[in-house]
């Protein structure tokens, strides 16, 4: 039995750990997954709305109209690194969107929370006063942007130099974006657009299959990584099976396939990778949907269903040879499927009673259905 004593001193040490780790978390230094968020050739990954915004020698530039380029997924703790130039001489303006949401019906851009670009108010967060930045931007040159986003501590530095810090950002998620305010603010570039998602544990090295085995034989029959990229060659093989069993997750990931790829990501199975039944895991689709030899599939076979279960709602597939973002959300009984940046399946027992015979804890894997299939950027963070 703890004593008086005892009880303040454990208080103590308690409220020291807790004080270490919400120190460990304003600082940026818990783990993540950085990768770059545009890849210099297109906007491969990015949804651009009422504007028009194109690549040019390694950039996104925002050419016209007043809307928004926004990435595909939302985030929550993260590191966000950009550089920016405005082409305009002088009364330049747009901004660096973060934690957003989608703007409203009839608005070209969110509400908060907006870096801005403004000349003269560069890297000023538009509706937190406390947040204004000085002197530290450079006219006319290209400067970086490096923001920190945990909890409701956020900070920014511009070129190297802290800009600011508030502990004043209500949300906790949201998505990234680029505002484009072309006809009073001028045409905008933005390169080098790195984030790390923090709280997600990288499950592919870009170099080995580590972590990795194949189901019931060796995974090197059917897997290889190849220019870090880890790929399904087709041949006869097994399924690839991560080591570590997942219960409640969110599992983001690239793919790519050739014209009529066929593929998968086996979610929560046994060890022998069972999917289909009562006492099974379930498979999240992964295939070409617009090729003419699947014109006749049935619903639940499309891309980003919960296969048998809950069909994709929307069918919003890039093709063959373009990559495509895939995110699984599992919580208990309920799916939540985003594919390329848009919902398309939000599913739980009640309307699929079906999904309450699945299990709840199990193996991730990546199908072989004798296609060759790319995948990339492979993260996970447990809920």
């Amino acid at each position: 039995m703890c004593d008086k004593k005892c009880a303040v001193a454990l208080g103590f040490c308690l409220a020291m750990f807790a004080a270490h780790a919400t120190a460990e978390q304003a600082s940026g230094t818990q783990s993540g997954v950085r990768y770059s968020l545009f890849n210099g050739k297109n906007l491969d990954g990015w949804h651009v709305t009422n504007c028009q915004a194109a690549v040019e020698n390694g950039a996104i530039v925002v050419q016209s109209g007043n809307g928004l380029v926004r990435a595909d997924h939302r985030y929550g703790d993260i590191i966000l690194e950009l550089k920016w130039r405005a082409r305009k001489a002088d009364a330049w303006d747009s901004g660096v969107y973060f934690r957003s949401e989608l703007p409203a019906e009839g608005k070209n851009w969110p509400t908060r929370y907006q870096i801005n670009l403004k000349k003269g108010e560069e890297g000023n967060l538009t509706v937190v006063k406390e947040a204004r930045s000085s002197g530290l931007v450079k006219d006319g040159e290209w400067n970086s942007f490096k923001l920190t986003s945990i909890g409701h501590v956020a900070t920014l530095e511009i070129n190297g130099q802290l800009a600011w810090k508030t502990d004043k950002i209500e949300s906790l998620d949201g998505y990234v974006g680029l505002q484009v305010e072309v006809p009073l603010g001028g045409q905008f570039e933005f390169k080098d657009i790195y984030i790390t998602e923090l709280g997600y544990q990288p499950l592919f090295d870009g170099a080995t299959l580590a972590g990795w085995e194949g189901a019931g034989q060796p995974a090197e029959k059917c897997w290889k990584v190849d220019q870090q990229l880890l790929v399904c060659t087709g041949e006869k093989g097994p399924w690839l099976r991560h080591k570590e069993q997942f219960a409640d997750f969110d599992l983001r990931l690239e793919y790519k396939f050739k014209a009529g790829g066929n593929s998968g990501v086996y979610v929560r199975v046994p060890e022998d990778g069972k999917h289909h039944g009562p006492g099974s895991g379930v498979e999240i689709q992964i295939l070409d949907d617009a090729d003419p030899r699947y014109k006749d599939i049935k619903q639940y076979q499309f891309t980003g269903s919960v296969y048998a279960i809950a069909p994709a709602e929307k069918h919003v597939g890039k093709g063959p040879d373009t990559w495509n973002t895939l995110e699984i959300e599992c919580r208990g009984y309920t799916y939540r499927i985003t594919h390329n940046g848009i919902l398309i399946v939000n599913a739980n027992a009640e309307s699929f009673p079906e999904i309450k015979e699945r299990l709840t804890k199990g193996y991730l894997g990546l199908q072989n259905h004798s296609e060759e299939v790319w995948f990339r950027n492979i993260r996970v963070r447990s809920l």
